[in-house]
């Protein structure tokens, strides 16, 4: 019994609720949260992808400041759930939106994969833009060398400021 009159109820494996899947740090609720934010990270994308080249290399540079390399599972995930909710993102001609909304989904978290465009360095010509991490392209089928960078925006963590004495 209860100071209030009520029963103790002993709680038994099947009413127990399993919060351990649902804990900020679980990969549930980290695939829920991009998830959730990917729809309006693709819009801001699609928007600066209406910049003229420079503009937009700038814009990427400054969301690049004070961040941290993003590494190749964070970057696929991000890739994947861009994909997952955007068509455009999903067509092979939307390299570029997916490229930037890619890079902004995981500016989320406070880390950034390599950015980049360029141009096909051997035959007809072709632009295109993709991400990578840990030293490699991700979520690309093409082989190594095939597109010359022209612009690569990498992370760029803050600047340690010396702590002052007193």
């Amino acid at each position: 019994m209860t100071a209030h009159g009520g029963q103790l109820a002993l709680a038994t494996g099947a009413d127990r609720v399993d919060r351990s899947r649902w804990s900020p740090w679980s990969r549930r609720w980290r695939r829920a949260a991009r998830v959730a934010v990917a729809p309006p990270v693709v819009t801001i994308a699609r928007g600066l992808t209406r910049l003229p080249p420079g503009q937009l290399r700038r814009v990427m540079e400054a969301l690049a400041a004070g961040t941290r390399p993003a590494g190749y599972q964070q970057t696929l995930a991000a890739l994947e759930t861009v994909t997952a909710v955007s068509r455009t993102c999903r067509d092979p001609a939307g390299c570029l939106p997916r490229a930037v909304a890619t890079a902004l989904l995981c500016r989320v978290s406070g880390r950034w994969p390599t950015w980049r465009t360029g141009v096909r360095a051997a035959g007809s010509f072709a632009a295109h833009a993709w991400v990578e991490a840990d030293g490699l392209t991700v979520g690309e089928s093409f082989p190594p060398g095939t597109y010359q960078p022209v612009i690569t925006v990498r992370s760029r963590p803050r600047p340690r400021v010396p702590a002052r004495s007193a």
